[in-house]
């Protein structure tokens, strides 16, 4: 019998990456590839208490864990000495691991290639050391790569200082067709938290050109029809993408940290069609009571059926809290769920447009579903993403903060109305869900692409 190739595939231990790469490895193992998926000891926990009931049994892959080297709850609150373990332990764990899974007597167990986020560059090193193929998955926009890669000629230029920080004011754009960018703005900003955006630049931006140059494949969750400069810029990347699109609705899905609440599905089977505004931020996001509070009433000030997800740490420093009375007044026409599963979500009929921070997994699965945009941007590549979504897609609006950085509740009610209101919007979206449609249908850019990377594994 044929040996049957073995993958493993390791994300960033967060929720945006561990789930686009989850998708990779559904995809993968549907194409007759055993895949074994390593996360990290504390993001395996979480994923497994999220799980439905008999889950692990169900789906199509392997959910092993390594440490992260985090000795601590403490340690793991602090965000930068966090960063900072993964990068110094999980190579060494997964070398430990690659050495005893191909010491293994059943040969299955050898590893023929390491699938691995970008930003996790030592174990695409790992996989070099050891001579095992070895892919680098962007799992966000082939225009963001662009970008970091750009980052040296930022620095030369004197647009930005050696830790990332802006020098100038200055809007930047790579290509004729390729969105403005403005320098306070760029991929690895964190507004407000001036020592964590210095190490993300010095930690993962001066990696990521090493970590494309130490990967036989460039894979990344975009299509070349969406981003057409970019992949210009970039030759050798491979669009693969949308991951979304090709996971199939109500599959059972290993990739959430926290569990979602299906009860949101049969609520919009009960509202109009094309009627809800769908409200979520991520994974990380977080705001202040008082943005707390304009959101709430500016949702209900609309006076349509919404559906908001709100984490229990949305609030910053302090436990969520609604306005006084909020929660009777919007009982008839608005739920609130912790987690949802979102490309369900975004595919109902009763949905209408995503009121959304822009992350790029968000961005894909509006996308592939047709959803209009309202954009609050808030950090690293959301700022870029919003860039795509309202000046070169124009697949949506944004908010603008006022002078105290507060999206307020009448901004909020005025640009949902008007996103509403747009027909071009609308049917730009519609056209870009036909175009995602096309990409990973058979004959389409990705699909080429993913089968060529499927064929050369199994060589």
């Amino acid at each position: 019998m044929e040996k049957k190739p073995h993958v493993i595939v390791i994300p960033y231990p967060a929720q945006g990456h561990v789930a686009p790469l989850m998708k990779l490895a559904y995809k993968l193992a549907d194409h007759g590839i055993k895949v074994t998926f390593v996360n990290s000891e504390s993001i395996h926990g979480r994923i497994m208490a999220a799980m439905p009931e008999n889950l692990e049994e169900k789906i199509p892959i392997s959910l092993i864990s390594i440490s992260d080297g985090v000795e601590s709850n403490r340690d793991r609150k602090d965000r930068i000495k966090k960063l900072k373990s993964i990068s110094s332990s999980m190579p060494g764990n997964l070398q430990k691991l690659i050495e005893s899974l191909n010491q293994s007597a059943n040969h299955d167990d050898q590893v023929s290639c390491v699938i691995a986020d970008l930003t996790l560059k030592g174990a695409l090193e790992v996989a070099k050391k050891m001579g095992i193929k070895r892919a680098g998955v962007l799992p966000y926009g082939v225009g963001n790569l662009a970008l970091q890669l750009h980052a040296p000629k930022l620095i030369e230029d004197g647009i930005i200082d050696a830790d990332g920080m802006p020098l100038k004011d200055e809007v930047i754009c790579l290509a004729k067709t390729f969105p403005p960018c403005n320098s306070n703005e760029l991929v690895w900003s964190v507004s407000g938290e001036t020592e964590m955006q210095k190490f993300i630049f010095a930690q993962f931006i001066r990696d990521i050109a090493e970590a494309a140059r130490n990967s036989n494949w460039l894979l990344v969750n975009s299509f070349s029809e969406l981003e057409p400069s970019a992949c210009d810029l970039i030759p050798d990347a491979s669009p693969i993408g949308p991951f979304c699109a090709n996971n199939h609705l109500g599959q059972p899905f290993a990739g959430n940290l926290w569990r979602e609440d299906s009860t949101c599905l049969n609520w919009l089977d009960q509202q109009p069609e094309d009627s809800v505004i769908y409200a979520a931020f991520g994974s990380t996001g977080v705001c202040n009571q008082q943005q707390l509070n304009e959101l709430a009433i500016g949702l209900e000030m609309i006076g349509q059926p919404f559906l908001w997800v709100v984490r229990s740490d949305f609030t910053k420093g302090s436990l969520t809290e609604f306005p006084d009375g909020f929660m009777e007044r919007v009982a008839t026409y608005g739920k609130i769920v912790e987690w949802a599963p979102q490309e369900q979500v975004l595919a109902h009929p009763s949905t209408a447009c995503f009121f959304s921070h822009c992350g790029w997994n968000s961005t894909m699965e509006g996308l592939t579903m047709g959803i209009p945009f309202l954009c609050w941007p808030c950090l690293v590549d959301q700022f870029h993403n919003k860039s795509y979504i309202c000046e070169t897609w124009k697949v949506g609006l944004g908010v603008i903060p006022d002078e105290n950085g507060i999206v307020t509740r009448n901004e909020i009610k005025a640009k949902i109305e008007k996103l509403l209101s747009d027909k071009d919007i609308k049917a730009n979206s519609l056209k870009l869900k036909e175009m995602s449609q096309k990409s990973i249908s058979e004959g389409g850019s990705s699909f080429k692409n993913f089968i060529s990377f499927v064929e050369q594994i199994k060589q």
